[in-house]
């Protein structure tokens, strides 16, 4: 028990990337960025932004995006500097053990088996929704049996299963081969992306702009704890820490340009969505983007965008299960899961087992359950690791200001204050059914912690060590 509390030192932390069971370190500052952007653009703009619009925000949809943006900025900035600080896969779960503690580890990692696994989940359905689409397009339909879950009167989400199982396949063959096809996917979603405005924009129409507010301030910030969704996967580019050429370097910049690129993207988007086309036309449309096409008579584009949508959702599910496989890395390293999750194959230095294990699990996620309603926890466990990691900068800083901190987060503790105050206001408006959901996942992850972290814990192992 007393080392639940323990920070794990810097220097360990740095030993452990080292050796035999290090991963391959091939990634740059472009190949992070494009890691960042795949993760980040994907369902958020294809999906949500009609129905953020529709039910929340109207034409303020823009503010909603401002607002989740500079909560996610601020996090960002807290984020680069514990990447530069302490270059290691894991994340917000190995910066909570540098700052605050095990048992801070502990919670941010479980947050983050949350996020991941079911973002995983969700996204999976939403490109077998699009796959669908698009194969009826060409004259191809799928049984209902084969496109639903057992519990919405189907058998097996079967198109879900399967891209799950194709990106666990292609991480296990390695890091360079997955961030090659993923810098042409997200090279694809953007030309697709810049190819919307580029037909939308001579379409809008500004009396669709008014009301602004038509939800008033209340609607802005729901809007805003709805569409921060559209945000997540910046934080993805900090599990690949290990794996990057000049981390100290290029963890900032690749965290940093991803989150600049996309807010930007988003801001666009939401303006030109709401011009096109009135935002209560919105209400129950789940291809937004597509939609306004069609209505503005350019149904090939629409064609072309849900293809668009494809790529992105997929270089969603390449970021996504690649940060939840360096999250278990990373936590079963350090013994508070299995020693099996962090073996490394020595010919493609890949965790395998740990991958296999995901891609599995976010199959049957996909295929067999209705996640629908889970798949709102993602915001609230994201959420609460932004406050977690914005605290354990300011700790840090008082505990240990002699570190050497290639990059500096600014305005310490004002923006670290800034993030857990916009993070902690957006969790108050996501929904108490969400909040309670929240709870119980945390006093179950509490129940593993101390049922098998605490006994196997390697710093429970360094202290026998010290003692002796």
């Amino acid at each position: 028990m007393k080392n639940v509390f323990k920070t794990k030192s810097i220097s360990d932390l740095v030993k452990e990337t080292k050796g035999d069971k290090s991963l391959s370190k091939v990634l740059g500052t472009f190949e992070l960025t494009m890691l960042g952007v795949g993760a980040i653009v994907g369902a958020g703009i294809f999906v949500i932004t009609g129905v953020a619009a529709a039910n929340f925000s109207g034409p303020a949809l823009i503010l909603s995006f401002i607002v989740s943006g500079l909560a996610c900025a601020f996090a960002a900035l807290c984020y680069a500097e514990f990447s530069s600080i302490v270059p290691v896969a894991g994340s917000a779960y190995t910066y909570g053990y540098a700052a605050l503690g095990e048992i801070w580890a502990w919670i941010i990692g479980w947050d983050l088996v949350l996020e991941y696994t079911v973002s995983i989940g969700t996204v999976a359905i939403g490109w077998s929704g699009y796959a669908d689409n698009i194969l009826k397009g060409i004259g191809i339909s799928l049984p209902t049996s084969l496109l639903a879950s057992p519990f919405e009167g189907g058998v097996v989400n079967l198109p879900a299963v399967i891209i799950v199982l194709a990106i666990g396949m292609l991480l296990i063959g390695g890091v360079s081969q997955s961030a090659k096809l993923n810098n042409i996917v997200v090279a694809i979603k953007l030309t697709v992306i810049v190819l919307f405005i580029i037909l939308a924009v001579g379409h809008v129409k500004t009396s669709n702009w008014h009301p602004f507010m038509p939800y008033g301030w209340n609607g802005v910030f729901q809007g805003a704890a709805y569409v921060f969704f559209a945000y997540i996967g910046f934080d993805a580019v900090s599990t690949a820490a290990e794996e990057v050429k000049d981390a100290k370097k290029d963890l900032p910049r690749g965290i940093i340009f991803s989150l600049l690129i996309c807010t930007v993207i988003y801001i666009i988007v939401s303006l030109i969505l709401t011009g096109v086309v009135p935002y209560y036309k919105y209400k129950g449309v789940s291809a937004p983007v597509a939609y306004a096409l069609q209505q503005i008579g350019i149904n090939w584009g629409s064609a072309l965008v849900s293809v668009g949508a494809l790529f992105g959702l997929t270089s969603v599910l390449l970021v996504m299960m690649f940060g939840q496989t360096r999250i278990f890395f990373a936590m079963s390293r350090d013994g508070l899961l299995p020693k099996f999750l962090g073996q490394v194959n020595e010919k493609t230095k890949t965790p395998i087992k740990s991958t296999v294990i995901v891609s599995v699990a976010a199959a049957i996620i996909s295929g067999f359950l209705p996640i629908g309603i889970v798949s709102e926890l993602t915001n609230i466990g994201t959420l609460a690791a932004f406050i977690i990691v914005s605290i354990g900068v300011i700790v840090l800083r008082k505990n240990r200001p002699d570190i050497e901190r290639p990059f500096k987060c600014p305005l310490v503790p004002i923006i670290p204050i800034a993030a857990v105050v916009f993070c902690g206001y957006l969790i108050f408006k996501l929904n108490i059914e969400t909040q309670l959901r929240f709870i119980i996942w945390f006093l179950i992850g509490m129940v593993v912690y101390f049922g098998y972290g605490v006994r196997h814990s390697t710093m429970k192992d360094k202290e026998e060590e010290r003692a002796s």
